[in-house]
């Protein structure tokens, strides 16, 4: 079973036992978390697609945070002696999925 679920604004395509890096998720490391904002799953042949949600929820456990790679800003005007340089790293989380439940 396969579902897309909307996680911190962005939607990924999971299904169980697989790892994924979202955007960084107040939560502990093991703690288990819901997301109910499931779009559509795919079961087979049968496809089901919701208006914009189903009844459905996916379950997935906290593995690790950490920080992305670092990205430089820099700025520059030309011929006034200004610079700037600035770095940046995205926290993430790494969660991995351990099921799809379909309500009626």
């Amino acid at each position: 079973m396969q579902a897309i679920v909307e996680i911190a604004g962005k939607q990924y395509r999971v299904q169980p036992r697989e790892r994924h890096v979202v955007p960084h998720l107040n939560a502990e490391v093991g703690q288990t978390l819901e997301f109910r904002g499931v779009l559509a799953t795919l079961d087979g042949d049968t496809v089901q697609v919701g208006m914009p949600y189903l009844n459905a929820c996916v379950t997935a456990t906290v593995r690790a945070h950490g920080k992305g790679d670092k990205v430089l800003v820099f700025k520059k005007k030309r011929r006034k002696g200004y610079k700037k340089l600035r770095g940046h790293r995205q926290q993430y989380t790494e969660i991995e999925i351990t099921g799809i439940t379909l309500s009626t």
